[in-house]
């Protein structure tokens, strides 16, 4: 018998089906997320929609240059907008609180959620390791770095990612709110303990394995080798302190965003697994869960909004192409304000030799 408590996602939201009256005891007092969720949604909507749309114009109409690490730049960009034009409809959701779309659409937007969540952690973690080929190894690693092994590695990614993102949505079945003035339907929501630990806790510990923590080891062993690398004598020599500045920059900025969106929200789905097969127990665990689930989920949702500045600080090749955007825009300026210039003097000096033929003409007529 599923708890018809709404909730709002499929793997740490269903507080349903909770089988034991200790668990039913258990105080769920956590409607703010409604209004939460609501609010960031949208603001990741419009924010992720525009970013993203410049990212894939300047990837697809802009960049003369492609390499293996815009590959991985543009898979990225592609699992974001994906998951951005579903946002619209979890809007919808959690201010009505109602479902109306149907069942499919349900589990297309759970699949879409887990598809850039994890998708964005892999896609993160391929640029990573191409930036430490480049530069802890950038000899021997030649043959490796090609754009047909990245689409290769790409392929391989989503191949991964839907593997696991499309069972999880396709589990959920959307239910009718039970003895209710309304019929409000559910999404997001409906797995009972029986098929956490069934299914779900096993399905955790592949995604939570596969999708968070080989790759946030990888992102954290890459970036110290690189450091390594950059501190050395003679590749301070070779690369110059600017270049070094510019690499360390970059390092920062990629891990700062992959630990703040991607940590709390997995290390929350743990606790909740643990929580949902009954091996934690208690009230307090499962407030402390249901509270920071919310906010850990906002803050995953925003990748989207901040890859976009991964993009710029990662790729040289963007940057260069954004200044020359720049620079033929100034040209462009400059030469119209030239020819604008020339073509004024030009009509000014023309009503000048008219103004003194007619005053001549004036003169020799009297």
């Amino acid at each position: 018998m599923y708890n018809t408590t709404l909730s709002a996602d499929s793997f740490t939201q269903p507080w349903a089906g909770n089988d034991s009256a200790n668990s039913s005891a258990c105080s769920k007092n956590d409607s703010f997320k409604y209004p939460l969720y609501s609010t960031v949604f949208s603001i990741v909507f419009v924010v992720g929609l525009v970013t993203n749309a410049v990212a894939i114009y300047i990837f697809t109409c802009t960049l003369k240059l492609r390499n293996e690490t815009t590959t991985y730049m543009m898979n990225l960009v592609v699992s974001d907008l994906l998951f951005v034009f579903t946002l619209p409809l979890r809007v919808f959701y959690f201010i009505n609180q109602n479902w109306p779309f149907g069942s499919t659409l349900c589990k297309v937007s759970v699949s879409l959620f887990y598809t850039n969540m994890y998708g964005s952690i892999l896609f993160l973690t391929c640029i990573s390791v191409d930036r430490f080929l480049a530069i802890v190894h950038p000899f021997r690693s030649r043959t490796i770095r090609t754009k047909r092994n990245a689409k290769i590695v790409c392929a391989a990614v989503w191949v991964l990612v839907l593997s696991g993102s499309l069972p999880t949505g396709f589990l959920l079945e959307t239910t009718s709110k039970e003895n209710s003035r309304t019929n409000a339907t559910f999404c997001f929501e409906n797995f009972s303990s029986k098929q956490w630990k069934a299914h779900l806790s096993k399905m955790v510990i592949f995604i939570e394995t596969v999708g968070f923590i080989i790759p946030l080891l990888l992102n954290v062993c890459c970036s110290i080798m690189v450091l390594q690398t950059l501190s050395r004598p003679q590749t301070i020599s070779r690369g110059g302190k600017l270049n070094k500045t510019k690499i360390l920059r970059m390092i920062i900025v990629h891990l700062f965003i992959f630990c703040f969106c991607f940590i709390p929200y997995n290390v929350n789905l743990v606790f909740y697994s643990l929580v949902r097969t009954k091996m934690l127990k208690g009230c307090s665990v499962e407030s402390v869960v249901r509270t920071i689930y919310p906010v850990a989920l906002c803050i995953a949702v925003s990748n989207c909004c901040f890859d976009p500045i991964v993009y710029y600080f990662t790729s040289e090749t963007i940057q260069n192409s954004m200044k020359r955007k720049s620079q033929v825009g100034r040209t462009y300026d400059t030469k119209f304000s030239d020819a604008l210039q020339s073509e004024t003097s030009s009509n000014l000096q023309h009503s000048l030799r008219n103004l003194k033929a007619k005053v001549f003409h004036n003169e020799s007529s009297v």
